[in-house]
């Protein structure tokens, strides 16, 4: 012991706790979680669902080997502000959506929050169109009201 009984060697216990301090922001999974990250690239900002205005309807093109043009929409959230663009499930479901609509938008559901299956760089899907659900829409149970 040297200097007033600090421990010098490399395995004192103050010099291992510093180490460990230092090199946990090696960690990838540490380093996003301290940094809150995954909150700041979360256009929901960690909610389940969140309320925009359409855009534009557009069209974005599946990946390879399937050849389709997938119906879209870009929406600008009520409570951030963000642009995303969101997928519209259901056959001719694009055509319940107009331009200044409110709709709900929710996850599409890929794996750790990415885009799923075909469609490139579209996290999101739209579920309701001015308080009505999408689905029942297009399974002819409701019809769109007139905002």
């Amino acid at each position: 012991m040297t200097k007033k009984g600090m421990a010098k060697g490399e395995f004192a216990g103050r010099i291992i706790l510093k180490k460990r301090k230092k090199l946990r922001w090696e960690d990838i999974n540490f380093k996003r979680r301290a940094l809150g990250l995954d909150k700041k690239s979360d256009p929901l900002g960690k909610a389940p669902q969140a309320r925009g205005i359409v855009l534009e309807k557009v069209p974005v093109e599946a990946k390879q080997p399937n050849s389709a043009i997938r119906k879209c929409v870009r929406v600008q959230l009520i409570k951030n502000g963000r642009q995303v663009t969101a997928f519209c499930p259901g056959d001719g479901a694009i055509n319940f959506i107009d331009e200044h609509d409110e709709v709900v938008i929710e996850g599409i559901g890929g794996r750790k929050g990415r885009s799923m299956g075909d469609i490139p760089g579209v996290r999101f899907k739209v579920i309701k169109v001015n308080r009505v659900a999408l689905s029942e829409m297009v399974a002819g149970k409701k019809e769109k009201p007139i905002r």
